[in-house]
């Protein structure tokens, strides 16, 4: 299944032809600021995510970097370690056939709203969840 997303100027667009993993809720301090609220990102291997157009790339840690648009500053991207690119998942086209499967950082959520649900929950960072994909 070919996947397409985009910026909202649609100055940078980009095609993931392979497997994408369920969306995952972050609700770290990094993600917070750079969204104004949580991040809603799936990820796809690196070499499946085919990006057009200028992305700017910001250094947000000494492992990890984030991509937007400098035009109209849409998030697009979280580029850290392993074989994997974040995706923020509002950024894709529907459909997309994705569901929220879970929060990570929940120690770090903003004091103005709760997390809801059964979804699995993780105080901070939590690999069995951000690095699967589906098949």
């Amino acid at each position: 299944m070919i996947v397409r997303g985009s910026c909202l100027c649609g100055g940078v667009r980009y095609t993931v032809s392979g497997p994408l993993r369920p969306v995952i809720a972050c609700h770290c301090t990094q993600c917070r600021k750079t969204s104004g609220h949580h991040v809603a990102a799936t990820s796809a291997r690196r070499d499946d995510v085919e990006i057009s157009g200028d992305v700017t790339w910001f250094a947000s840690s000494e492992t990890a970097r984030r991509g937007f648009c400098g035009t109209c500053g849409s998030n697009l991207f979280w580029d850290g370690p392993g074989v994997n690119l974040s995706i923020f998942a509002g950024t894709l086209e529907a459909p997309t056939g994705l569901q929220l499967a879970g929060h990570i950082y929940c120690d770090a959520k903003g004091d103005y709203y709760g997390i809801e649900g059964d979804l699995p929950k993780a105080s901070g960072s939590d690999p069995a969840m951000t690095t699967q994909v589906q098949g």
